[in-house]
């Protein structure tokens, strides 16, 4: 995998299951979140002043993980004040760290496409627990460059990046997300963190092996 660098001038990358294990996004800052809501709502009543019944409406929403840009946003206000008060720290992969600095090295720009918003992501990597590594990353996309699954999501981030999709290489675990963005001419390689999974693009276990 290690020869795709010397084609590619810009590495994208999910963040659950990719950089980050999906147990500390579901075990830790879901219930975060759910836990604050309230307290959070009644201070800051003017961001839900449109949703009837909020606090059981956004905990429900996290019960269901739905991708709702409002539960998005107010995820990440909760999470700020964790993280700045160091209640919160951000996970990543122990390979994460060192391949950013790697890539860098070699010149390819890095950037992030979750769905989660702008502000987790930075939140996340700004605090994690192996320092700042959000002042490695130039670009953050989220669900309102479109949503995961469909091409015409990639090509947006292409246009944003001004590259071209051969120019670009996408890492993910999800196999439809991959699907989407090499439709869009993007490179991309599955991220495979636990349990294997039959797709028909290229495995990796680490960060190491590209």
């Amino acid at each position: 995998m290690k020869n795709i660098i010397n084609k590619i001038k810009f590495i994208l990358m999910d963040v659950e299951g990719t950089t980050t294990s999906i147990d500390f996004v579901h075990d830790t800052l879901f219930p975060y979140a759910y836990d604050k809501m309230e307290s959070f709502i009644k201070a800051n009543p003017e961001l839900v002043s449109g949703l009837d019944n909020p606090t059981a409406t956004l905990k429900q929403w996290i019960k269901e993980d739905k991708k709702e840009p409002l539960l998005k946003t107010i995820q990440g206000h909760i999470w700020k004040e964790g993280y700045e008060s160091g209640e919160l720290k951000g996970h990543l992969y122990d390979d994460v760290p060192a391949a950013f600095k790697r890539w860098k090295q070699d010149g390819l720009g890095l950037g992030i496409y979750s769905s989660g918003s702008v502000l987790a992501q930075k939140l996340l990597f700004t605090y994690s627990k192996f320092g700042d590594q959000d002042q490695l990353i130039e670009a953050n996309f989220d669900t309102k460059i479109g949503h995961k699954r469909e091409k015409q999501s990639y090509t947006n981030i292409l246009n944003d990046l001004n590259l071209s999709g051969d120019e670009v290489l996408f890492l993910s675990d999800i196999s439809e997300e991959l699907a989407a963005a090499s439709e869009s001419g993007m490179h991309v390689i599955q991220l495979i963190r636990k349990d294997p999974v039959n797709s028909p693009f290229d495995q990796i276990r680490s960060f190491d092996e590209i």
